[in-house]
């Protein structure tokens, strides 16, 4: 590296032979003193460009005390240093992450009014920074900044949250954080008086705590045969988990209430860090405390506030949250479908069957075989109520409780209406609740935990109760219509399945009326003409259950293949065109017209480089000389962004990019259905808008399956892809099976357990 005075803005470097030469850009270095031009010789690391800088300028200080920024006060790093020296960046000569740590630290010590606040400010900037972050905890840092987030408030508090926060973002320095620093996180969020912009980050940490649990931590599993939960090695910051987080929250009770509250606030960023924070609590709730927490989260009408939120005009910076929501909630109804129903042992199963009876206003009767008469009065089989609730699980319980809740009345009336009917022409009503949860856990595709998913929004699913309501009602209406008989069941219940087809279809876009008045207005001779076209088409094979395990097992191997195929794109790379975000107040011309972005091979950083013209571009990193880290990502926004206006039409190396539509003169902005931006809380990193509906595809969904929080599907291609995928593999699986003319039964029935423990399994079992 050579300083030069003159401005000489370039040096000649020549070849071994003398016939080539390498020009190496010139770029300004401001110090104290002045700017000075510098050539750095890229092949050098950071701190041989520091330290010969030093030299060269005469500093008396070493050089261990100084560390380069660019304009954009971006620390100069091994990584990004020849992107810089191409780009001719301006550049920094300032103090070292450990000497600006030191200032820091003293000036949040003595507490001086003015030092000590911008010192917090500054502080949230420099704590994401890995060298300055370790520089700071050796100084005991962490200690500090919980001193100051109990003992102030305001935005001096919000500052310490928000550094507590960027130093959380990596996985190492933390694990000393205790249950009273968790418990002063919870009474902060808690707090009504608290400020927005102290609630943001307080509900981030308390987020970040809950993820971070021994069985998360990276690195391989190491296979046990212990059923305790793993135990976090010294020293990891992955020793926190659900458990830890809500021993604290039951000892504020308003929390969750606030937090749900919150959803409904005109504050995107805070809005956005409560259902992150209720997501993170739903996907890692264990079994020690989780039906008290979805008791808690069913009382607060969560599911309401968030189907008010798919409404909602701010909707475009949370659609990745929302549908988090609809899969955690996928796997809790799942849970519950496949958890049994004891009132004996479980108190609040007993408390649901005898709020169900007292409402039926019935009497216990004596049967002609002197047998006790209950639960069959409600139309059960017999009076074991586990038995009868084996495949509906307390789902099934919960559905016929809510549903006697929705009007007790009508419920009663129902129930001593069909007792006073002969046997033969009752509808067994109890029956018939527990077969609609069957034909809706179907349509919704709740069949294992995890393998449901949707890339747009299903209101009426977070609606099952009222649904389940609709449908079973329809069931009596079609039942008392046909003038049916107890033989007559399974032929009432097709009609009711056809029927769920019709009035859940397009769940996104139709609106509720819509669904109830399908289930309301509708006639029996009209349903039971569509349901005969429907069975001339339907393949019974596809119905029964051992397949429809099979589906959701090839559903999971296709969503991974898929994954795979999509991340590999990412790390492709690919070009796309610099947009304007519509919703943008001011919004701006980017500064060039092209940008490329690639993953890098930790699958942590998304390198980029933002070009006037496209060109082509190396495989590797040496050419993309910016990056961004993908943990600071929170959502990825879709069809938000517009085209430049003079790009509209625009085509660059061969390749057209479609679907850009732009503002002439003063007209609103359109957004491209190709567009996405990559949202932070701090705003966006990236607003870009696609080639094609495939490259869309590939990164969007790409993106959303690479972070901490999520995994799910937001493009209906993608979701197409996976639905093509599962069923090409059912079908080669199935023609295998006919090939073979295996008979394929309905259902399994379990055979009686061993009588003694004097035997072993085959090598040939397979507990897949």
């Amino acid at each position: 590296m050579s300083s030069n005075s003159n401005g000489d803005p370039l040096r000649p470097r020549a070849a071994a032979n003398g016939t080539s030469r390498t020009l190496i850009p010139t770029n300004s270095v401001t110090t104290k003193d002045g700017v000075v031009k510098v050539r750095i010789d890229p092949t050098l690391m950071v701190a041989d460009v520091v330290k010969q800088l030093v030299a060269n300028l005469h500093i008396r200080q070493p050089h261990t005390d100084f560390a380069l920024r660019d304009e954009d006060d971006e620390l100069v790093t091994n990584e990004n240093l020849r992107g810089m020296i191409k780009s001719k960046a301006k550049l920094k000569l300032v103090n070292s992450a450990a000497v600006e740590a030191q200032e820091i630290y003293n000036k949040v010590i003595l507490r001086e009014e003015k030092s000590f606040r911008l010192a917090l400010f500054s502080l949230q900037r420099y704590l994401r920074e890995e060298d300055f972050a370790n520089e700071f905890l050796k100084l005991d840092g962490v200690r500090v900044l919980i001193d100051v987030i109990t003992s102030t408030h305001g935005n001096t508090l919000a500052y310490a949250l928000t550094s507590m926060k960027n130093l959380m973002d990596h996985e190492f320095g933390w694990s000393t954080l205790d249950s009273n620093f968790i418990f002063k996180v919870v009474q902060i969020i808690a707090a009504p008086q608290s400020l927005i912009n102290v609630c943001r980050p307080a509900t981030a940490i308390l987020k970040r705590l809950v993820e971070a649990d021994p069985a998360s931590a990276p690195g391989p599993i190491v296979a046990s045969s212990s059923r305790a939960p793993p135990t976090a090695p010294p020293g990891s910051v992955y020793r926190y988990g659900f458990d830890v987080v809500f021993e604290q929250m039951r000892k504020e009770p308003g929390l969750l209430e606030t937090v749900v509250n919150r959803l409904g606030t005109a504050d995107t960023a805070l809005a956005l860090n409560s259902v992150m924070l209720i997501n993170s609590l739903l996907a890692h709730a264990t079994d020690t405390w989780w039906e008290a927490f979805i008791s808690q989260l069913e009382r607060l009408n969560t599911r309401k506030a968030i189907i008010r939120l798919m409404s909602s005009h701010t909707i475009e910076d949370l659609t990745s949250c929302v549908l988090d929501f609809q899969g955690n909630m996928a796997r809790v109804i799942y849970r519950k479908k496949t958890t049994l129903v004891e009132p004996d042992v479980e108190e609040t199963h007993a408390a649901a069957l005898d709020y169900i009876w007292t409402n039926s206003r019935l009497q216990i009767e004596t049967a002609p075989d002197g047998t006790t008469l209950k639960w069959r009065q409600l139309g059960f089989l017999s009076e074991n109520l586990s038995h009868e609730f084996t495949e509906a699980g307390v789902l099934g319980l919960d559905c016929l409780k809510n549903f006697v809740q929705s009007d007790p009345d009508f419920f009663s009336k129902v129930v001593q209406e069909q007792n006073s009917r002969p046997p033969q022409r009752r509808c067994p009503l109890a029956r018939a609740s527990n077969e609609v949860v069957e034909l809706l856990s179907e349509h919704w595709g709740v069949l294992a935990p995890g393998y449901a998913t949707s890339p747009v929004f299903q209101p009426f699913f977070l609606n099952l109760y009222k649904v389940h309501a609709l449908a079973t009602n329809f069931l009596l209406q079609m039942w008392n219509e046909s003038g049916a008989a107890i033989g007559d069941f399974t032929r009432v219940v097709a009609l009711v399945r056809s029927q769920v087809k019709v009035a859940l279809r397009q769940e996104h876009l139709r609106p509720w009326h819509e669904m109830v008045q399908d289930f309301s207005d509708c006639e029996y001779r009209g349903v039971r003409d569509r349901q005969m076209k429907e069975l001339e088409e339907e393949d019974d094979l596809l119905s029964k259950v051992p397949v429809r395990n099979l589906r959701a097992k090839l559903y999971k191997e296709s969503k991974e293949f898929v994954r795979q195929q999509r991340i590999h794109c990412l790390l492709q790379g690919a070009w796309f065109l610099n947009a304007i975000p519509v919703s943008s107040p001011t919004p701006r011309r980017p500064a060039r017209m092209w940008r490329f972005m690639r993953l890098d091979n930790s699958l942590k950083h998304l390198h980029y480089v933002d070009s006037q013209s496209k060109f082509p571009v190396r495989s590797g990193l040496e050419d993309l000389p910016d990056r961004f880290d993908l943990a600071l990502i929170t959502e990825i926004a879709t069809a938000n962004c517009a085209a430049p206006p003079s790009s509209s039409s625009s085509s660059e190396g061969g390749t057209t990019v479609v679907g850009l539509v732009a503002a002439a003169g003063n007209a609103p902005l359109v957004a491209s259905p190709l567009s996405f931006s990559l949202i932070t809380p701090e705003g966006s990193l990236a607003d870009a808008i696609a080639p094609d509906l495939s490259r869309w595809a590939d990164w969007t969904d790409g993106l959303n399956m690479l972070r901490r929080d999520s995994g799910h599907v937001a493009s209906k291609e993608t979701a197409d892809f996976i639905q093509a995928l599962t069923e090409i593999g059912l079908k080669i699986k199935l023609l295998d099976l006919s090939g073979d003319k295996v008979e394929i039964p309905s259902g399994l029935a379990a055979g009686p357990p061993p009588a003694n423990s004097d035997f072993f399994f085959s090598d040939l079992y397979d507990p897949q």
